[in-house]
């Protein structure tokens, strides 16, 4: 049965590829009773999910173009009503002619992820796998891709209707205990509800890592490059670009703006960027430029403070290190090791990680994309991870806060049970079934048309 808030039964219809030049093109139509569209289209309803060459009519029986129908009957389609694809060249002017066409005969313009909705609307994907749809199309590596269809073949939400199921039945002790007098504590411990609840949390911890992970992919990392001027912010942006982004040159102040560049690490997406040198000036150019260099400090999730490993951490470069956010991770890197007869290398002292690098010939370059995802929380082991979005992460950790405080005071049976039901409302959310429709909107609002 459909989900409930299902609807808009009318007929949409959309360009399901990008605008464009290409070889094919594809317009989508989905809705009830599309075999009227389709006698209407193509002069006849194709045979149920078969490709068919066929013309594409216009309102006069003239030929738009020539292509591939494909016609899925309800209920087994994408988005569980019946679906009629037309398959043509990729030329803008012929999808746009199909499109007016289709709109001519009744449908509307699809919204942005309607498509994807309605299937979720109609239990064809849980809330989880129709966003990994947009991740997938959104992917910029190839670890990000594998993790996105993952997710949308149900991995993911497996993971999350075991952890579900498995709380039902620790709940199902509980409220015996409650409803029933004669069932006390001495009943929870027999049936050892508290290693029940252990189990389920480690479970959850397991799953979180492996979505922290997708996380990283999909959002992936931003560093802030920051210290002083000339010291090498822009020739190691360049270095670990592989290409000249940011202008080098021997003159203090160059660096005027933040320079952005996005590298890959390991499939892990590092937005890189590049600031002004801080330094007392009076001049009101490069003063704006270090406006903005703190500001760009305020957003990163990662510091490199650039040094030069000929001298000693100055008083400047302390000023720096005591003004930037006490809960940035910080890495300290000493460049120029090339004007030095030192070779490159690692220092670690707790929290403090120094490294010695190059940007002139890449001396240390490794050492230091190491130590990027290494601080960045990415293991090596990131092969299982699931696209996981920011809600996702905050659903997992709020389910975890609820197990916890259920497991401090589980001899309050009324408040075990109460916090034991939030922890599965907080993961139900997560493949939408608990959700409200604002949120449906908020999601499916950000896919592209066509989808």
């Amino acid at each position: 049965m459909p989900r409930k808030g299902m609807e808009k039964t009318d007929v949409i219809a959309a360009v399901a590829t990008a605008l464009g030049r290409g070889g094919i093109g594809v317009v989508r139509i989905s809705g009830h009773g599309l075999e009227e569209y389709a006698r209407a289209l193509l002069g006849k309803t194709p045979r149920p999910r078969y490709a068919t060459l066929s013309d594409f009519l216009d309102h006069d029986g003239s030929v738009i173009d020539q292509g591939i129908a494909l016609y899925f009957p309800a209920p087994h389609s994408f988005t569980g009503e019946d679906v009629l694809e037309l398959q043509g060249h990729g030329g803008n002017a012929v999808m746009q002619r199909l499109l007016k066409r289709s709109l001519a005969l009744g449908a509307r313009l699809a919204e942005p992820g309607e498509f994807t909705k309605r299937a979720f609307l109609n239990d064809k994907l849980d809330l989880a796998q129709a966003e990994s749809v947009a991740d997938l199309i959104d992917a910029a590596s190839e670890e990000a891709a594998k993790s996105a269809v993952r997710s949308l073949r149900g991995e993911f939400s497996r993971g999350v209707n075991e952890l579900v199921a498995r709380l039902i039945d620790l709940r199902m002790l509980v409220e015996a205990c409650i409803d029933f007098p004669d069932e006390d504590i001495d009943y929870l411990e027999a049936a050892d509800a508290l290693g029940k609840l252990s189990n389920i949390q480690a479970q959850l911890q397991h799953l979180l890592a492996k979505s922290k992970q997708g996380s990283l992919l999909r959002e992936g990392v931003h560093v802030v490059l920051v210290g002083q001027p000339n010291v090498g912010k822009s020739s190691l942006l360049n270095q670990l670009a592989g290409e000249d982004v940011a202008i080098v040159t021997a003159i203090a102040g160059t660096t005027r703006d933040t320079v952005r560049e996005e590298i890959e690490i390991q499939g892990v997406p590092f937005h890189i960027i590049d600031t002004a040198g801080l330094r007392e000036t009076s001049c009101e150019v490069e003063q704006i430029g270090i406006a903005r260099t703190w500001a760009a400090v305020e957003k990163a999730s990662l510091a490199l403070l650039l040094l030069d490993s000929r001298q000693a951490i100055t008083s400047q470069d302390e000023a720096i290190l005591a003004r930037l956010p006490v809960n940035l991770p910080v890495v300290q890197v000493f460049n120029k090791i090339d004007l030095l007869p030192r070779a490159s290398g690692i220092e670690m002292d707790g929290d403090l990680t120094r490294i010695y690098v190059s940007a002139k010939n890449g001396a240390g370059l490794d050492l230091l994309r190491q130590s990027l995802l290494r601080m960045a929380g990415w293991e090596q082991t990131g092969e299982g991870a699931f696209m996981a979005r920011e809600r996702h992460i905050r659903a997992l950790e709020k389910a975890g806060a609820c197990m916890d405080c259920a497991g401090e005071n589980w001899r309050q049976l009324e408040f075990f049970a109460e916090e034991l039901k939030l922890a599965q409302n907080a993961l139900s959310s997560i493949t939408g079934e608990f959700g409200a429709d604002d949120l449906l909107g908020e999601i499916f609002s950000r896919f592209c048309i066509g989808k």
